[in-house]
């Protein structure tokens, strides 16, 4: 097994090295702020967002240049998502005087979120698939939706969107190496690592807001 993975592993790191001198400025410059974006997101530091708003603009175009056409779209929401994160990391609380603080959301939260993205996948899969010349309508499609809501967590500072990530993260990764993005696959790489540490760090976080309490932390909407 860890030879197979060896094998499989070495093409894609030497591809993407390779990648990295054959790509657009663009693409490279929107994988940079793609990182800052994610490593000030673990140290929940308001600044993540406009790095997100950087990033996903240049993001936006590489993508439909490469007939990503959901991901490109999906883009086109981050960037309003990183005004409206930013908006929701600075604001103040008059009864508490502190900002936005980490919060769980409960199981009935999670079903409803999920059965969101399983019936918007399959609608636009669908029609993409007869439509259009999209690669990868429903994986495309699912990485778009299961975005779009994980996206809206991160701003709430919901805990639950690192593991969220993780699966969606997988999936972009396959799509990236399909498609030939290799510094945006690498990128993912990355990113599945560092999502391991932002689950590591918020949960820190989550104790020393509410010390004590275990998994009976702070669930939005309760």
């Amino acid at each position: 097994m860890l030879e197979q993975f060896q094998q499989w592993l070495y093409p894609v790191l030497s591809q993407g090295v390779e990648g990295f001198f054959q790509q657009s400025a663009i693409e490279l410059v929107a994988v940079g702020f793609g990182l800052a974006y994610l490593v000030l997101a673990m140290r929940e530091s308001v600044w993540c967002w406009p790095s997100a708003l950087i990033s996903t603009a240049l993001f936006t175009w590489v993508f439909f240049d490469v007939s990503l056409l959901m991901e490109s779209l999906l883009n086109v929401y981050y960037m309003a998502m990183a005004v409206y994160g930013f908006w929701c990391w600075r604001r103040i609380k008059p009864s508490d005087g502190v900002g936005l603080t980490i919060a769980t959301w409960r199981f009935s939260q999670h079903a409803y979120a999920l059965s969101i993205i399983a019936g918007l996948t399959f609608v636009s899969g669908y029609f993409l698939s007869i439509k259009t010349g999209a690669a990868w309508p429903y994986l495309d499609s699912f990485t778009t939706w299961a975005s779009v809501i994980t996206t809206f967590m991160v701003a709430r500072k919901i805990f639950e969107n690192w593991f969220y990530w993780l699966v969606i993260d997988s999936v972009a990764l396959f799509l990236y190496l399909d498609r030939g993005l290799y510094p945006t696959a690498l990128l993912m790489m990355v990113y599945l690592v560092l999502v391991l540490f932002g689950i590591i760090n918020w949960w820190k976080l989550m104790q020393q807001q509410s010390p004590g309490m275990g998994f009976g932390l702070k669930t939005e909407g309760a």
